[in-house]
């Protein structure tokens, strides 16, 4: 591996049995931070790489999406011999962390219980998509969108269940999970004890809802489909415009007055039925239709320069090529490039944190598959040749 300053987890090991998404985003945030990411595989390869299209010469978009900064080995653990080399990878790891469906690790005698037996001092992580205690559900996003009432919330009025644009169970899942690990880690330096993990996607789901579920809980009222629009707080949410729409976020009725002098509009500001905010949330289909006849009168230039001088919290929408050539992106490295070596230059969205200043560098490009095999044998396991052909 290159060279490069410390990272906050540089020295940590983490043996990753994951694939498709949820554990894979899981290790590469931990990956971003320094650890070294061994990636188990089977010989066929995690599911994702044949994921597509798109494919970039034979690779997977998806799988490079979520897997730089980790090495990749190919054990078969149906054959003993591989089990046995799976169970020696993880007693000389910090972490292992897997997502089959509940039950599999057991049955493969790679499971919390016993291998925290052989060495407690093993944090040890499992993603499912409805916990390790419900074992005949699928755990798949779409799925757990459903369950959780993500895409009910997500709908527009009158309109169908929608799942958010990405698989945000499953984003949201490899986040909870690392952020356990790494508490897990803090904990171990003061007690030498590892800790069991379990993350549910339809959990992290539920989750996200907080001051929703706050409403819900509150009230028994189960929330309307709000679309763009925030359910407590109006005007707050999408608006058209002459060429296309903006969002405005007026959080305070003192904002209120100041939005409706921007937008030439002071009869709203002296509307009583929009006095307040729980007026004008009571209202708003009203005030919203009496805004955009105001600003459809104009460009989404004029009136985000416009609502900037007046102190209005205001933004465009952009699209994903527009996002990512944006300085708000460019200028904190949401935008990195790799040379893999196979697909050239690739482009990978960069680490969310910056960390004295500086963005987590792809230390690694996503692996082939089984690259690392003989390397890690030897980096972790000490293996000489006759180890490796004997494997």
């Amino acid at each position: 591996m290159n060279a490069i300053a410390p990272l906050p987890l540089s020295g940590i090991r983490v043996l990753d049995f994951s694939h498709a998404l949820a554990g894979p985003y899981c290790t590469m945030l931990l990956g971003d931070l320094g650890a070294d990411i061994v990636k188990v595989e089977p010989p066929s390869g995690d599911q994702s790489r044949q994921w597509g299209p798109p494919f970039i010469n034979g690779e997977s978009s998806y799988f490079l999406s979520v897997n730089r900064n980790k090495r990749s080995v190919v054990l078969d653990l149906k054959r003993p011999a591989a089990l046995a080399v799976g169970e020696k990878l993880a007693m000389a790891s910090d972490i292992v962390v897997e997502n089959f469906k509940p039950g599999t690790m057991a049955r493969l005698g790679l499971d919390a219980e016993k291998l925290q037996r052989m060495k407690p001092a093993l944090v040890y992580a499992s993603i499912s998509g409805f916990g390790q205690n419900q074992p005949t559900l699928a755990g798949y996003d779409q799925i757990a969108q459903g369950t959780s009432g993500m895409m009910a919330m997500n709908a527009t009025p009158e309109g169908p269940p929608t799942k958010v644009g990405v698989p945000i169970g499953d984003i949201t899942a490899g986040m909870f999970a690392s952020n356990a690990i790494l508490a897990a880690l803090v904990e171990r330096d003061r007690t030498g004890s590892g800790r069991r993990i379990d993350i549910a996607l339809n959990d992290s789901l539920l989750a996200l809802f907080t001051y929703q579920a706050g409403r819900f809980f509150a009230t028994g009222d189960i929330p309307s489909q709000e679309g763009n629009h925030h359910a407590t707080i109006a005007p707050y949410g999408t608006f058209a415009v002459s060429d296309g729409f903006i969002n405005v976020a007026v959080a305070s009725d003192a904002q209120y007055v100041r939005f409706c002098e921007a937008i030439h509009a002071p009869e709203l500001a002296d509307d009583s039925r929009f006095a307040t905010n729980a007026l004008r949330q009571a209202s708003r289909p009203e005030l919203v239709r009496a805004i955009e006849g105001h600003l459809r009168g104009d460009t989404r230039e004029r009136w985000l320069k416009r609502f900037e001088h007046f102190g209005i919290p205001a933004g465009p929408i952009l699209g994903i090529d527009e996002a990512f050539a944006s300085p708000l992106a460019t200028e904190r490295e949401m935008r990195v490039e790799v040379e893999h070596p196979k697909s050239g230059r690739i482009s990978q969205v960069g680490a969310p944190w910056k960390i004295d200043g500086a963005s987590s560098p792809i230390r690694m490009p996503p692996p082939l598959l089984g690259e690392h095999t003989v390397e890690v044998l030897r980096d972790w396991l000490d293996y000489d040749a006759k180890d490796l052909h004997e494997r």
